[in-house]
């Protein structure tokens, strides 16, 4: 039985930086929320399941997400950058210790842990990628397929 509600996160162009790459990466970042927010059914064998089933390629789009976004930052000389890669490294971080809280039983549901990413991946993409996705424009155009040029003196 899944959760009827089958958005917690519904996307919109609040979301959006402009550049289809990133746009497209934080959709799927948005779908995997809400696919585990779907299967937070109050059956814990069947959260349970479903968090072994999924958390794996979880864990591997965030570090792809995470590396595409640093290699931009770095490429582009964004002077966020290393505060950036830090905010990255400590939710990866939290979110490998909540995984463990959650395979061992420590008082962490499949709704906890899906509140968790989605509060951590609003308040990031609205705060923390603003800030490069508003130096990127200053710096770059953004063709309509999405493609970057950058031009190194902004």
């Amino acid at each position: 039985m899944k959760n009827d509600n089958n958005e917690l996160i519904t996307w919109t162009n609040k979301l959006e930086c402009g550049m289809t790459l990133i746009d497209e990466q934080h959709k799927r970042f948005v779908d995997l929320v809400n696919g585990l927010f779907c299967h937070v059914t109050g059956n814990e064998a069947q959260e349970h399941d479903y968090f072994n089933k999924v958390i794996k390629e979880t864990v591997r789009y965030i570090k792809i997400h995470f590396a595409t976004e640093e290699k931009i930052m770095f490429v582009t000389q964004f002077e966020g950058y290393a505060e950036h890669k830090k905010e990255h490294e400590s939710f990866l971080l939290a979110v490998i210790d909540k995984i463990h809280d959650y395979e061992v039983g420590n008082r962490l549901t499949l709704s906890a842990f899906t509140i968790f990413i989605k509060d951590w991946l609003l308040s990031h993409i609205v705060l923390i990628d603003k800030q490069y996705f508003e130096y990127l424009r200053k710096i770059a155009t953004i063709k309509p397929n999405g493609k970057l040029t950058v031009s190194m003196n902004p």
